[in-house]
């Protein structure tokens, strides 16, 4: 099944939030949305396959010293190097052996440049879902089936060598998932309920604004927490959530997670705030409820040698996973060793990584089944019509049960995407979308769940035709960021 990518073309689509979102350094309001057609020649036959993704600032590299129009170039400049490497790359027997050699190829590039991986192979994993994409339909094959069977021809020694001679199958469910758990995120400046938003700030969408009309109107029970890095301040802001939470969630039967966002520079300085949370009397039964904390240090240090020291003197300490620091197919296993809990999968992370990811740690869990280890779902603000729904492709296909989705929460569904791919996404999946009130889709939870048969049916995650030339091209909308 020979695999050639013929070209490749990239089109951009500003969008703007329909509420300030801040998490780590930076507050969002606007971004641009990209989207990738590639033109693939699968087993003789000429397939188009898209992918998209936001260009998300200060998260790739996380540099409060850089400005946006440099991390802006830096996303363009991998995207385009990506591209041109996928174009160059003979043709191949399999996507597993497209995307070594391009991860490869884009590896030793970054690294003559010094550009960090996780930035790198955010251009890799943009081919790389346009390249799956065109061969799940050439095939006609859904995403899970395809990894099933391993008809991609994944070498899961060559990701992880204590995994040698096994399969994929052999670690992952044997059907996706139908359904998802919803975990929303409650960004460092989202109201908290309905009496904080100022008259001047009220959105009239048609969508919840504050986060106990969103648990009211999505029927929330699993949620993500940003921190800012201040004791007093993420304390305080806790003490409140918590309170939300027990108030407002149907039997005050809730799960969380704390993303930590970089802002600690050793364990130390995380075990720290710890303690002084769990002194926190009001608390007790809200840290009962913790999943894990998601990146609490700074990716210079979270894989250090002395962070696995400072980990054996806290041996009750929470579970921790790394998402930032997993920049690199072996971070994950690095993490692990230091006595990290687990990973997270965002398809910009790379889909084959994550799928390696997610197999060694279910590996590990056999092995040791009481250590739980875990890789989670998590989010960049994504959307549809096309990144959304490939990544949720794939958390199912690995058994994510609970994914960060907050995307439908910060946008106006898909009122920005021409009227057409609208209509085709409600025919077509309307089991995950709704109509909302404003007269646009919209991602709709039902009992804090998101239903994605739809999803898993479809070749990649998506099961209707896509034009994006209604969008603008690449390098015009490049040439005005100079």
């Amino acid at each position: 099944m020979p695999i050639r990518v013929l070209s490749t073309e990239l089109y951009v689509l500003p969008m703007r939030t329909r509420m300030p979102f801040r998490y780590g350094i930076i507050t969002v309001t606007e971004l641009p949305h990209l989207f990738l057609k590639a033109e693939v020649e699968v087993d003789g036959r000429r397939q188009t396959g898209f992918a998209a993704d936001h260009l998300a600032l200060k998260w790739f590299t996380k540099n409060p010293d850089s400005s946006h129009l440099r991390d802006t170039l830096e996303l363009v400049e991998v995207i385009e190097s990506a591209c041109t490497i996928a174009r160059a790359v003979p043709k191949v027997p399999t996507v597993f052996a497209f995307w070594k050699y391009l991860y490869e190829m884009q590896s030793a590039w970054g690294g003559g440049w010094g550009k960090p991986p996780l930035l790198s192979h955010f251009g890799t994993s943009l081919v790389e879902r346009a390249v799956i994409d065109a061969f799940c339909k050439a095939r006609s094959v859904p995403f899970w089936k395809a990894i099933r069977h391993n008809t991609l021809g994944v070498e899961l020694g060559t990701l992880q060598p204590e995994l040698e001679g096994t399969q994929p199958a052999d670690w992952l469910p044997p059907a996706p998932l139908g359904e998802v758990i919803a975990r929303h995120t409650i960004g460092l400046i989202d109201p908290l309920t309905d009496s904080q938003i100022a008259d001047a700030d009220r959105i009239q969408d048609g969508l919840p604004q504050s986060l106990e009309a969103c648990i009211r109107a999505y029927g929330l029970t699993h949620f993500k927490i940003k921190l800012c890095g201040e004791a007093p301040k993420d304390i305080d802001r806790i003490r409140n959530i918590a309170a939300v939470l027990q108030c407002t969630v149907a039997d005050g039967d809730y799960r969380y997670t704390l993303d930590a966002n970089e802002n600690f520079k050793s364990a130390g300085g995380f075990r720290e705030f710890w303690s002084k949370l769990s002194e926190e009397p009001s608390l007790s039964d809200f840290l009962t409820r913790l999943l894990f904390v998601e990146q609490p240090l700074h990716r210079d240090v979270a894989l250090s040698a002395a962070v696995g020291h400072e980990f054996v003197a806290w041996p009750d300490r929470p579970p921790m996973i790394i998402d930032e620091s997993d920049g690199s197919v072996p971070s994950a296993r690095e993490a692990l060793a230091l006595g990290y809990v687990g990973t997270s999968h965002k398809n910009c992370k790379g889909v084959i990584k994550g799928l390696g990811n997610a197999c060694l740690i279910a590996s590990r869990n056999k092995t040791s089944p009481a250590a739980q280890f875990r890789i989670s779902g998590e989010d960049l603000l994504n959307v549809g019509p096309i990144a959304l729904l490939q990544d949720l492709a794939v958390v199912s296909a690995l058994g994510i049960a609970d994914v960060e989705r907050n995307g439908h929460h910060y946008f106006r569904g898909l009122a920005a995407i021409p009227e057409g791919v609208q209509a085709a996404v409600l025919k077509n999946h309307g089991d995950l979308y709704r109509l909302a009130n404003g007269g646009y889709p919209s991602v709709r939870p039902v009992g804090g769940r998101l239903r994605i048969g739809s999803v898993n049916a479809a070749p990649f995650g998506t099961a209707f035709d896509f034009d994006p030339t209604a969008f603008i091209p690449f390098s015009t909308w490049s040439k005005g960021l100079s």
